[in-house]
């Protein structure tokens, strides 16, 4: 259903949507809630670096495009279980490569890292 709403009153509607969406994720996905963990430490980390601006962004950056993966994971998760509950190929692959995803945005945030700290 498209929303009527416009300007400011949009953009309020779909904040809310928005804070929605990230509490209904914490509740029900234990990754997310590491990766909240993850971030509460490694944010400080980032900030605290002796590394140029561009580095320490790069260095959030990574962290929240972890968070940003995972997020988009369980909504393809939560999108295919709504389809159905029987077992398909094409739901097991859909949820495969979105785990796939997950996976490749950690090991970019570990190379950041890496590179960067070391």
């Amino acid at each position: 259903m498209k929303s009527e709403a416009k300007g400011l009153s949009r953009l309020w509607f779909a904040s809310k949507y928005s804070w929605k969406g990230l509490k209904a994720g914490l509740h029900s996905e234990a990754a997310l809630r590491q990766e909240v963990f993850a971030m509460l430490v490694l944010l400080p980390v980032a900030m605290l670096a002796d590394a140029p601006a561009a580095e320490r962004a790069l260095l959030v950056f990574s962290v929240f495009f972890v968070f940003i993966v995972e997020l988009l994971n369980t909504a393809v998760e939560v999108v295919v279980d709504r389809v159905g509950a029987d077992f398909h190929p094409l739901s097991g692959k859909a949820k495969d490569i979105a785990s796939a995803a997950v996976l490749f945005s950690l090991i970019n945030a570990a190379c950041v890292w890496g590179i960067i700290l070391w």
